[in-house]
């Protein structure tokens, strides 16, 4: 039965093996699980009916939590996955993540090959153009990096206004909702320009960036701020970040975002961060193939990295903004 009320819409994750197989997904109008492939699972009617199934198709499989976190997966994807609920999939690049609606033709089993291995599916009616990750806030990003198959996603009043349909938004989070975001950038636009960098090369550091400083000057050809990120001994990430104050409302150009990359030595990569917004012809420029990569935070997401690393800003900046924990005014 499809869903009329937002209350009652859903939002999930069901990942295609790291994008393999996304175009799969896209063109034949589907969002598909490969568990337990080779028999039809039409019948199931519950949660405790995969058990046994899948027990039986994975022998090897030896740990109740394991088995649960399995078979939840699957339960998710057959029985709570309803018609009217929208599903994102990340592409293969992961830069970029699709979304669609479930459609009311509900579960069926795939037998002829398509080129995608996974026979589980239900029709979906795909938005086919992608939509950056990074357009969304700090948590929801953080959320589709589950590890999960098949998960659900929280984030509902940010994901539905970020595509443009506010109202989806369910009322409970429309009555939640206050002028959050509003109030902390304008506690933020209270630092003068060289606060508010030095705010940002604190902000690297609670990120873990390391050797961070502030190099923000006149001819600085745009970099503010500079850190190394070093993930585990594994990868080094050199960065190189501009801070702008903007007045809530403003959107940065595309020109101005080519202007930082100009500066963005080989090998690097660049971040612009402000209190403002970007237009979307600055987001692509950010994202070009053949230069580096420039993330774009902008004032909301950077209230949102804020909060989840406000422990690691210097106290002097925590009384300037006059925020307690949780970025709360007080």
């Amino acid at each position: 039965m499809a869903k009329n009320k937002t209350e009652d819409i859903e939002l999930y994750c069901v990942r295609a093996e790291y994008g393999t197989f996304t175009q799969h997904f896209l063109d034949g109008g589907y969002v598909a699980i490969g568990w337990l492939g080779d028999q039809d699972l039409s019948s199931i009617k519950s949660r405790e009916e995969l058990y046994p199934i899948y027990r039986a198709g994975h022998p090897d499989d030896t740990s109740n939590v394991v088995i649960g976190q399995q078979v939840g997966q699957i339960a998710r994807f057959l029985l709570e996955m309803k018609s009217g609920d929208y599903v994102i999939t990340p592409a293969q690049n992961t830069e970029y993540i699709y979304y669609g609606v479930v459609e009311p033709a509900g579960y069926y089993y795939e037998t002829l090959g398509d080129g995608c291995p996974y026979r589980h599916r239900k029709k979906v009616k795909w938005n086919k153009t992608p939509i950056q990750r990074s357009q969304f806030s700090v948590p929801f990003q953080n959320t589709i990096r589950s590890s999960l198959t098949v998960y659900y996603i929280s984030h509902k009043r940010n994901f539905f206004t970020t595509i443009g349909k506010p109202e989806l938004v369910p009322e409970s989070d429309k009555k939640a909702e206050f002028d959050y975001y509003t109030t902390i950038l304008n506690k933020i636009l209270e630092l003068d320009d060289r606060e508010f960098e030095i705010l940002i090369t604190h902000v690297l550091e609670a990120l873990g960036f390391e050797g961070s400083e502030h190099s923000g000057r006149v001819g600085d050809g745009g970099v503010d701020a500079t850190g190394e990120l070093n993930v585990a001994n594994m990868a080094k990430i050199k960065l190189f970040v501009q801070a702008k104050r903007y007045k809530l409302g403003t959107r940065i150009s595309a020109n101005v975002v080519k202007a930082l990359r100009a500066n963005i030595p080989s090998g690097g990569q660049g971040a612009f961060i402000t209190t403002a917004d970007y237009q979307s012809k600055a987001k692509d420029i950010a994202l070009e193939q053949g230069f580096p990569r420039i993330g774009l935070i902008n004032g909301e997401q950077l209230v949102d990295i804020l909060a989840e690393h406000w422990d690691g800003i210097p106290e002097e900046f925590q009384e300037k903004l006059n925020l307690k924990v949780g970025l709360v005014p007080s």
